[in-house]
């Protein structure tokens, strides 16, 4: 019995793009420092899921509620919402022109409001946290794609949220380099942070996740530990898509 109510819930999650339905009434539920990853083919609505649980795309219907706050209530700032639940894109995103530590300081100086003093002092703190501490005055165009991943992770974690999303964070980068993001996010998850993933690295599912959430057409097909997922999926829809990536 959880006694403690999860610090994401979301509910009856639709979302249309014109006439075309992608989230079909989607709940989705993660306690606190728990680590849910999202699998599933193609098109099934993961990255959308995401970007609704941050208002990046305003759902057509549900209920989205992170540590208190009701992410579609018109009331809410959701620039200050935003910092309690920070994100982590395919693409870094980054300010060329700008150094690591100028990228990762911006919004604490824009959104939060901090000094420069203060700022600087939080963005070295959250550089030495991925390991890039020694690079804080590179600009992206000086540093190796995992690291300006790794940039874009102290850019979000700097501002202390109490949950990260991470949206196919190692797919853009070549092999070799995902080992030291999956490192970072496994540092995070070790520190107790609250992490939805949505990602291909099926191994890492395996060794890091909580809970396993395989999505198909718009909806939540199966959920449960990831041994269950990986080893005896219920579900057929599910059996085919291990099936067919532990194939590849």
């Amino acid at each position: 019995m959880r006694v403690t109510s999860p610090i994401v819930s979301a509910n009856g999650i639709h979302k249309h793009f014109g006439a075309l339905h992608v989230l079909k009434g989607v709940d989705l539920d993660v306690a606190e420092r728990e680590l849910v990853f999202v699998i599933g083919p193609s098109g099934s609505g993961k990255s959308t899921l995401l970007r609704c649980l941050n208002r990046l795309e305003a759902p057509s219907a549900g209920s989205i509620v992170v540590d208190g706050i009701d992410m579609l209530s018109p009331k809410t700032d959701i620039n200050h919402a935003r910092q309690r639940i920070g994100m982590v894109f395919q693409s870094f995103n980054l300010y060329p022109h700008m150094t690591a530590l100028g990228n990762v300081t911006l919004a604490l100086r824009k959104v939060a409001g901090k000094s420069r003093t203060e700022a600087d002092a939080l963005g070295r703190a959250a550089l030495e946290r991925v390991g890039l501490a020694d690079r804080a005055g590179h600009r992206p165009a000086e540093l190796s794609g995992g690291q300006q991943q790794r940039v874009a992770i102290a850019r979000a974690i700097a501002l202390e949220p109490r949950v990260m999303l991470f949206d196919e964070p190692t797919s853009a980068l070549d092999p070799e380099l995902v080992g030291s993001v999956l490192a970072v996010m496994r540092s995070l998850r070790e520190s107790g942070m609250t992490m939805i993933v949505v990602s291909h690295e099926m191994g890492f599912a395996r060794a890091a996740a909580d809970r396993v959430v395989f999505m198909d057409d718009g909806l939540i097909v199966e959920q449960g530990p990831p041994l269950q997922i990986f080893e005896d999926p219920s579900h057929d829809r599910t059996r085919a898509f291990i099936g067919q990536i532990q194939r590849h």
